[in-house]
């Protein structure tokens, strides 16, 4: 990539307007353009100023994702920040949580959380199921908080076919502190000195609410599913500055997978278990929100009680501006008995930024699942053919 300076004033203002930047792709993106060129001051100032544009770089990647939607690994794990069509999707009550720690090898945070509940109501072939979102970023002191409710309805298509669709109205709340944030105004660029007056037109304490409405469809028999779903179909206004429009961009996501079931043939081909769920499941999650979109593909084989599987996230082709090779992740899940499942993953970071520098992701998901409200169906299981996580 050619070593190129971009002004600063445009670095540090560009997560304001109305792009969405790609975390990992903007951070290699910005580290590499941030070269230092045409400088010739000595040696340690030089470090300085390059440790200063790393220090811009994540910045830019913490201020810019004031306007992506956090990218869950263990997606099916959290099913209702998917599609809102997943509501009820089990058949049963579900309670779920989610956390997500992305870059534990920097010194700033990236953190999110994700608690759900959703119960499948028979009578009325609906499902019902409430979310709560939370992402924290500590370098921009910025805070995200969502609760939403989801309703979704199940139309039999045919013999063990059935089509969902489902919507979801959200309350967000988004809160950041500005006071320790430095602009591109206050650098002077030779000398890395930084001035005291940013000229920015923000305050120390900002705060944005607003209401979100997300729509989604799912069909599924028993070994293949297919879903689509749109986020933010509103695009409301996320601009901490009165008088300005920063949209949220539409998040697209189509998603889908099959099945296949591994439990006929010799037992002793399986561990010697007689006994239990032996599936090879494989899936992908397409996403497109703003300019940017991303990939998943994946596999997952489960010898219950122990689920195995690894995923890639990336475009390596096409034309883009950013680079789009991020991830590879490795999962392992289990069940514990009496509907408690327990699932880690990590991510091995692929760009330019390594994963010795960045730790890659860690991110934990627990979901416990029981019969409620429907005395008749004690033994009943679920008709969707969904990864675990």
């Amino acid at each position: 990539m050619k070593n190129t300076r971009l002004p600063y004033q445009l670095l540090i203002s560009a997560p304001f307007q109305d792009g969405v930047i790609k975390s990992d792709g903007l951070a290699q993106f910005a580290f590499e353009s941030l070269q230092v060129e045409n400088l010739k001051p000595h040696h340690n100032q030089q470090r300085l100023l390059r440790r200063l544009y790393l220090l811009i770089a994540l910045c830019i990647v913490s201020l810019s994702l004031h306007a992506q939607d956090v990218q869950y690994s263990q997606f099916y794990a959290n099913p209702l920040y998917l599609n809102p069509a997943m509501a009820g999707s089990t058949e049963m009550t579900q309670i779920g949580v989610n956390y997500r720690n992305q870059w534990p090898g920097l010194d700033q945070s990236f953190n999110s959380y994700s608690a759900y509940i959703d119960h499948y109501i028979f009578g009325a072939n609906s499902g019902v199921g409430l979310i709560f979102n939370q992402s924290d970023q500590s370098m921009a002191n910025l805070s995200i908080t969502e609760i939403g409710a989801a309703y979704s309805y199940r139309a039999r298509l045919g013999f063990r076919s059935f089509l969902r669709v489902g919507g979801q109205v959200s309350y967000q709340d988004r809160d950041a502190y500005f006071g320790d944030m430095i602009f591109g105004s206050q650098i002077d660029d030779q000398t890395g000195a930084i001035g005291d007056f940013s000229g920015e037109n923000l305050g120390e304490d900002m705060r944005h609410q607003f209401v979100d409405y997300s729509f989604g469809m799912l069909f599924h028999n028993e070994n293949i599913w297919f879903g689509a779903s749109a986020h933010h179909v509103t695009q409301p206004n996320i601009s901490f500055i009165e008088g300005e429009i920063s949209e949220l961009p539409l998040k697209l996501s189509a998603h889908g997978g099959v099945k296949f079931d591994l439990s006929g043939g010799n037992s002793r081909q399986f561990f010697n278990q007689r006994t239990g769920t032996r599936e090879l499941t494989f899936a992908f999650n397409y996403k497109n929100q703003g300019p940017f979109t991303q990939l998943d593909l994946g596999t997952q084989v489960n010898i219950q009680p122990l689920v195995l599987g690894v995923w890639y996230r990336g475009i390596p082709v096409g034309q883009s501006a950013l680079p789009n090779n991020e991830a590879v992740i490795a999962l392992v899940g289990i069940s514990l008995g009496g509907g408690l499942d327990v699932g880690y993953s990590h991510d091995f970071t692929l760009s330019s930024l390594g994963n010795a520098n960045t730790g890659g992701a860690h991110e934990i998901s627990i979901r416990y699942s029981f019969l409620a409200g429907n005395a008749k169906g004690a033994g009943r299981k679920s008709s969707m053919p969904c990864f675990k996580y």
